[in-house]
């Protein structure tokens, strides 16, 4: 019998696995209420850096914020690479009610031996707090194990930053604890808070 987390995931454990590389190369077309997950395109450009150039976006997350439009394209040129080669990438999240790309979901690596990736993201700072995180984070876990032969899906946030850790408590991923030092980003040592969902977590 599922729990709460897994109608809010509305995974099916006998779902068939897709083989890894080619579920990559064509990574799934997603909706909920608000938002469209697609592969990036070219003609996003512009709306993602209207997102990635700004500082507070980018404050707590592994990349620094974007300096010009040309290093944009070139982000997008390598996610579309990463789709050619079956890799693990991003989609972004398309806001349904302007059309406009507002942000991107998707995985840090994927580790087919240990049955184990991470999922990260990040969001245009008007679009916060309007719930289309733990929108986004739902439909592509979801789609994660119904599409993967995945075990474990892990998340982790800056300390300092708990509203991302709110985002997975919603979709049901477990507070695994506290990581100190755990990544060197932007000049500094910071602590982490890791999570994880397990397919087991959903039955």
């Amino acid at each position: 019998m599922f729990s709460k987390f897994s109608r809010l995931l509305d995974v099916e454990p006998a779902s068939p696995a897709v083989p890894e590389r080619a579920w990559f190369c064509h990574l799934p077309r997603l909706e909920t209420r608000d938002l469209v997950l697609r592969p990036a395109a070219r003609r996003d450009a512009q709306d993602i850096y209207a997102y990635a150039s700004d500082p507070e976006v980018a404050r707590y997350v592994l990349w620094d914020p974007h300096q010009s439009l040309a290093e944009t394209r070139s982000y997008i040129r390598w996610l579309r690479r990463q789709y050619r080669e079956g890799l693990p990438s991003s989609w972004v999240l398309e806001l349904k009610s302007t059309g406009k790309v507002v942000g991107s979901i998707g995985f840090v690596w994927y580790s087919p031996l240990n049955r184990s990736a991470e999922i990260g993201y990040s969001l245009a700072r008007p679009c916060w707090n309007h719930g289309l995180a733990t929108q986004a984070l739902a439909a592509a876990s979801r789609a994660a194990f119904a599409g993967l032969p995945l075990n474990r899906l892990e998340a982790q946030h800056d300390v300092r930053n708990p509203a991302s850790g709110r985002v997975m408590e919603k979709c049901g991923f477990r507070k695994e604890g506290l990581l100190r030092s755990r990544i060197f980003n932007k000049g500094e040592l910071v602590d982490v808070v890791l999570w994880s969902l397990l397919r087991s977590d959903l039955e």
